[in-house]
Protein backbone atom coordinates (compact mmCIF):
# COMPACT_ATOMS: atom_id res chain seq x y z
CA UNK A 1 0.00 0.00 0.00
CA UNK A 2 1.47 3.36 -1.13
CA UNK A 3 2.11 6.25 1.68
CA UNK A 4 -0.04 8.87 1.66
CA UNK A 5 1.34 12.16 0.93
CA UNK A 6 1.83 15.34 3.40
CA UNK A 7 2.33 18.70 1.78
CA UNK A 8 4.98 21.07 3.93
CA UNK A 9 5.99 24.55 3.81
CA UNK A 10 9.31 26.11 2.74
CA UNK A 11 11.13 29.04 3.89
CA UNK A 12 12.93 30.81 1.20
CA UNK A 13 16.65 31.41 1.82
CA UNK A 14 19.57 33.32 0.15
CA UNK A 15 22.83 30.79 0.39
CA UNK A 16 25.83 30.19 -1.72
CA UNK A 17 24.69 32.46 -4.56
CA UNK A 18 21.53 30.31 -5.16
CA UNK A 19 17.88 31.00 -4.31
CA UNK A 20 16.82 28.04 -1.83
CA UNK A 21 13.02 27.22 -0.81
CA UNK A 22 13.90 25.01 2.65
CA UNK A 23 12.23 23.30 5.30
CA UNK A 24 14.48 22.09 8.75
CA UNK A 25 14.97 18.59 8.60
CA UNK A 26 13.35 17.69 12.36
CA UNK A 27 9.90 18.44 10.30
CA UNK A 28 10.28 16.20 8.14
CA UNK A 29 11.52 13.27 10.13
CA UNK A 30 8.91 13.54 11.85
CA UNK A 31 6.37 13.27 9.12
CA UNK A 32 8.24 10.53 7.77
CA UNK A 33 8.64 8.62 11.29
CA UNK A 34 6.20 9.49 13.68
CA UNK A 35 3.23 10.20 11.15
CA UNK A 36 4.78 7.59 9.04
CA UNK A 37 3.74 9.28 5.68
CA UNK A 38 5.50 10.95 2.69
CA UNK A 39 6.59 14.59 3.65
CA UNK A 40 6.59 16.94 0.13
CA UNK A 41 7.83 20.06 0.32
CA UNK A 42 6.01 22.82 -1.33
CA UNK A 43 7.85 25.19 -3.12
CA UNK A 44 6.99 29.66 -1.87
CA UNK A 45 5.82 30.38 -5.30
CA UNK A 46 2.32 31.79 -3.52
CA UNK A 47 -0.48 32.50 -6.40
CA UNK A 48 1.88 30.57 -9.18
CA UNK A 49 0.91 27.30 -7.55
CA UNK A 50 -2.37 25.83 -8.16
CA UNK A 51 -3.70 25.12 -4.63
CA UNK A 52 -6.79 22.97 -6.03
CA UNK A 53 -4.09 20.39 -7.43
CA UNK A 54 -2.09 20.27 -4.97
CA UNK A 55 -4.32 19.56 -2.15
CA UNK A 56 -6.01 16.84 -5.20
CA UNK A 57 -2.54 14.80 -4.57
CA UNK A 58 -1.76 15.10 -0.86
CA UNK A 59 -3.57 14.49 1.95
CA UNK A 60 -2.09 16.43 4.50
CA UNK A 61 -0.62 19.50 4.90
CA UNK A 62 1.75 20.57 7.67
CA UNK A 63 2.50 24.25 7.99
CA UNK A 64 6.24 24.23 9.81
CA UNK A 65 8.31 26.82 12.11
CA UNK A 66 10.70 29.46 11.43
CA UNK A 67 13.06 32.04 12.07
CA UNK A 68 10.76 34.94 9.74
CA UNK A 69 7.35 36.10 10.80
CA UNK A 70 4.31 37.05 8.99
CA UNK A 71 4.15 40.14 7.67
CA UNK A 72 2.75 42.54 10.31
CA UNK A 73 0.28 44.15 6.88
CA UNK A 74 -1.58 40.87 6.78
CA UNK A 75 -2.93 41.46 9.96
CA UNK A 76 -3.00 45.30 9.97
CA UNK A 77 -0.66 46.22 11.91
CA UNK A 78 2.08 48.98 11.64
CA UNK A 79 5.36 47.86 10.74
CA UNK A 80 8.08 47.96 12.83
CA UNK A 81 11.56 46.37 13.13
CA UNK A 82 10.36 44.32 16.46
CA UNK A 83 8.35 42.71 13.55
CA UNK A 84 11.14 41.58 11.20
CA UNK A 85 11.97 39.29 9.73
CA UNK A 86 9.96 38.36 6.93
CA UNK A 87 9.53 35.85 4.20
CA UNK A 88 6.81 37.22 2.04
CA UNK A 89 7.47 35.03 -0.19
CA UNK A 90 6.08 32.02 2.05
CA UNK A 91 3.37 34.25 3.57
CA UNK A 92 1.84 34.60 0.06
CA UNK A 93 1.84 30.45 -0.11
CA UNK A 94 1.08 29.37 3.15
CA UNK A 95 -2.13 31.87 4.13
CA UNK A 96 -3.50 30.93 1.17
CA UNK A 97 -2.91 26.85 1.48
CA UNK A 98 -3.75 26.88 4.79
CA UNK A 99 -7.47 28.77 3.93
CA UNK A 100 -7.72 26.35 0.97
CA UNK A 101 -6.48 23.12 3.09
CA UNK A 102 -9.63 23.53 5.80
CA UNK A 103 -12.08 24.24 2.74
CA UNK A 104 -11.36 20.96 1.68
CA UNK A 105 -11.20 19.22 4.63
CA UNK A 106 -7.40 17.61 4.55
CA UNK A 107 -6.11 17.17 7.93
CA UNK A 108 -4.11 20.43 8.78
CA UNK A 109 -0.95 20.51 11.45
CA UNK A 110 0.54 23.95 11.93
CA UNK A 111 3.91 24.68 14.09
CA UNK A 112 5.10 27.94 15.86
CA UNK A 113 5.20 30.13 12.91
CA UNK A 114 2.75 28.20 11.51
CA UNK A 115 -0.10 28.42 14.13
CA UNK A 116 0.63 32.05 13.64
CA UNK A 117 0.43 31.80 10.04
CA UNK A 118 -3.77 29.79 10.56
CA UNK A 119 -4.39 32.33 12.89
CA UNK A 120 -3.79 35.43 10.67
CA UNK A 121 -5.31 33.25 7.89
CA UNK A 122 -8.54 32.91 9.30
CA UNK A 123 -8.52 36.80 10.28
CA UNK A 124 -7.26 37.04 13.81
CA UNK A 125 -3.79 39.16 14.59
CA UNK A 126 -0.31 38.63 16.29
CA UNK A 127 1.88 40.52 19.36
CA UNK A 128 5.53 40.86 18.83
CA UNK A 129 8.04 40.54 21.70
CA UNK A 130 5.28 39.20 24.04
CA UNK A 131 8.04 38.38 27.02
CA UNK A 132 7.83 42.35 27.32
CA UNK A 133 3.91 42.13 28.11
CA UNK A 134 3.41 42.82 32.26
CA UNK A 135 3.59 38.76 33.80
CA UNK A 136 4.60 36.99 30.71
CA UNK A 137 6.92 34.50 30.95
CA UNK A 138 10.68 34.94 28.43
CA UNK A 139 8.87 32.93 25.58
CA UNK A 140 12.46 32.92 23.20
CA UNK A 141 14.98 29.79 23.44
CA UNK A 142 17.89 30.41 25.23
CA UNK A 143 21.00 28.19 25.28
CA UNK A 144 24.10 27.47 23.09
CA UNK A 145 23.38 24.41 21.62
CA UNK A 146 20.11 23.39 19.57
CA UNK A 147 19.06 21.03 22.79
CA UNK A 148 19.37 23.29 25.52
CA UNK A 149 17.31 25.87 23.02
CA UNK A 150 14.48 23.58 22.48
CA UNK A 151 15.01 22.17 26.01
CA UNK A 152 11.57 21.45 27.89
CA UNK A 153 10.47 25.05 29.22
CA UNK A 154 7.18 25.30 30.82
CA UNK A 155 3.54 23.68 31.18
CA UNK A 156 0.41 24.03 29.51
CA UNK A 157 -2.77 23.28 30.41
CA UNK A 158 -5.49 21.19 27.91
CA UNK A 159 -8.54 22.43 27.57
CA UNK A 160 -10.83 19.52 28.58
CA UNK A 161 -12.65 18.23 26.03
CA UNK A 162 -10.24 19.46 23.16
CA UNK A 163 -8.89 17.96 19.98
CA UNK A 164 -5.50 17.88 22.11
CA UNK A 165 -6.99 16.39 25.42
CA UNK A 166 -8.56 13.50 23.15
CA UNK A 167 -4.62 13.34 21.95
CA UNK A 168 -2.59 13.09 24.87
CA UNK A 169 -5.00 12.12 27.35
CA UNK A 170 -3.69 14.61 29.66
CA UNK A 171 -4.75 17.86 31.29
CA UNK A 172 -1.23 19.52 31.57
CA UNK A 173 2.35 18.57 29.90
CA UNK A 174 6.00 20.53 29.63
CA UNK A 175 6.48 21.95 25.92
CA UNK A 176 9.41 23.43 25.13
CA UNK A 177 9.20 26.98 23.90
CA UNK A 178 11.23 28.79 21.27
CA UNK A 179 9.27 32.25 19.70
CA UNK A 180 8.54 35.93 20.68
CA UNK A 181 5.34 36.24 18.84
CA UNK A 182 1.89 34.74 19.94
CA UNK A 183 -1.49 35.41 19.16
CA UNK A 184 -2.71 38.41 20.13
CA UNK A 185 -6.70 38.51 18.87
CA UNK A 186 -7.74 34.90 17.92
CA UNK A 187 -9.24 34.19 14.70
CA UNK A 188 -12.89 33.74 15.15
CA UNK A 189 -13.40 30.09 13.55
CA UNK A 190 -10.77 28.86 15.92
CA UNK A 191 -10.89 28.21 19.95
CA UNK A 192 -8.03 27.82 22.25
CA UNK A 193 -6.98 23.96 22.64
CA UNK A 194 -4.22 25.02 25.53
CA UNK A 195 -2.51 27.69 27.29
CA UNK A 196 0.31 28.87 29.17
CA UNK A 197 0.79 29.87 32.71
CA UNK A 198 0.86 33.34 32.00
CA UNK A 199 -2.08 33.31 29.25
CA UNK A 200 -0.28 32.82 26.28
CA UNK A 201 -2.59 30.80 23.70
CA UNK A 202 -0.28 27.31 22.97
CA UNK A 203 -2.77 25.62 20.91
CA UNK A 204 -6.03 26.22 18.79
CA UNK A 205 -7.97 24.45 16.57
CA UNK A 206 -10.41 25.00 13.78
CA UNK A 207 -14.15 25.13 14.99
CA UNK A 208 -15.50 24.36 11.58
CA UNK A 209 -12.92 22.02 10.09
CA UNK A 210 -13.97 18.77 9.00
CA UNK A 211 -11.32 17.01 9.82
CA UNK A 212 -7.89 17.44 12.18
CA UNK A 213 -7.03 21.26 11.63
CA UNK A 214 -4.69 22.21 15.06
CA UNK A 215 -1.55 24.53 15.69
CA UNK A 216 0.74 24.27 18.34
CA UNK A 217 2.78 27.35 19.15
CA UNK A 218 5.62 24.58 20.67
CA UNK A 219 7.96 22.35 18.40
CA UNK A 220 7.11 18.82 18.91
CA UNK A 221 8.84 17.72 15.77
CA UNK A 222 12.08 18.34 17.95
CA UNK A 223 11.77 15.65 20.47
CA UNK A 224 8.92 13.63 18.51
CA UNK A 225 11.35 10.29 19.03
CA UNK A 226 12.46 10.80 23.16
CA UNK A 227 8.97 12.76 24.26
CA UNK A 228 5.67 10.42 24.46
CA UNK A 229 3.61 13.73 23.92
CA UNK A 230 5.75 15.02 20.95
CA UNK A 231 4.84 11.56 19.47
CA UNK A 232 1.39 11.31 19.95
CA UNK A 233 0.94 14.66 18.26
CA UNK A 234 2.36 13.51 15.08
CA UNK A 235 0.84 10.18 15.30
CA UNK A 236 -2.77 11.55 15.55
CA UNK A 237 -1.59 13.93 12.28
CA UNK A 238 -0.83 10.65 10.48
CA UNK A 239 -3.91 8.67 11.39
CA UNK A 240 -5.90 11.81 10.28
CA UNK A 241 -4.09 11.72 6.98
CA UNK A 242 -4.92 7.94 6.51
CA UNK A 243 -7.96 8.24 7.59
CA UNK A 244 -8.44 11.20 4.51
CA UNK A 245 -6.44 9.51 2.30
CA UNK A 246 -8.67 6.17 2.41
CA UNK A 247 -12.13 8.39 1.14
CA UNK A 248 -10.51 8.36 -2.20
Amino acid sequence: MLKPLVAVTTDVKEFDGYTWHATPEQYLKAVLTASNVLPVQVPSFGDEIDLDSLLAQVDGVLITGARSNVHPSLYGTELTVRHEPYDERRDATSLPLIRKAIEKGVPLLAVCRGIQELNVALGGSLATEIQNREGSMDHRGHGKTADEKFGMRHEVEIKEGSCLASVLGARKITVNSVHRQGIDRLAPRLQVEAVADDGTVEAVSVIDAPGFAVGVQWHPEYWVNSDDNSRRIFEAFGDAVRQHAARD
